[in-house]
């Protein structure tokens, strides 16, 4: 059983920089020992290839989410990951997405041209952001919402760990 925590986004655009800043508060966290937590920033191409090879069972993505409710607002998303690569004989060049505005769907979706696709489920942990203008710091709505994402997060990887239930290795 493999669990990968990733915060994304831009710290340069302040509450854009929220996955990032969720994936630093984690890091010291008591987690499962299948859980790793990593900070991709805007390396959504990394991040892929990453997903393609790196055999998760769970894949939580950590980026601040616009679905117009009030800033702040904490959303766990489940995408469609069945979306299919470039046309057989396509090219990839064509295909290859603008690296500094790639969302959780297009890294999922370039992820799946990589490779044999994804993680077997993944889940986004998104927060409303209030302000995505250039600055470092995330604004203060944003910023008390970090410590809950964490948590929601920690708790989908003890619900995903519970639902699936222990892995049981055989003697040899």
């Amino acid at each position: 059983m493999k669990i990968l925590v990733a915060g994304v986004g831009n710290i340069f655009l302040r509450d854009d920089g929220f996955g990032v800043a969720v994936a630093r508060h984690l890091d010291g966290a008591d987690l499962p020992e299948q859980a790793t937590v990593a900070d991709f920033g805007i390396r959504g191409i990394h991040l892929a290839y990453e997903l393609t090879g790196g055999g998760y069972d769970l894949t939580i993505l950590v980026d601040a989410t616009t679905r117009g409710g009030p800033p702040g607002t904490l959303y766990v998303l489940e995408p469609d990951t069945g979306t299919p690569g470039p046309a057989p004989g396509a090219s990839h060049a064509a295909a290859l997405p603008d690296a500094h505005a790639l969302t959780p769907e297009t890294v999922l979706a370039l992820a799946g041209t990589f490779g044999d696709g994804t993680a077997a489920k993944v889940l986004i942990v998104g927060c409303e952001p209030a302000d995505i203008s250039p600055g470092m710091d995330l604004t203060a709505t944003v910023a008390q919402a970090v410590p809950k994402a964490a948590d929601m997060v920690t708790e989908l990887i003890h619900q995903h760990l519970a639902e699936t239930g222990p892995v049981h290795q055989e003697n040899p």
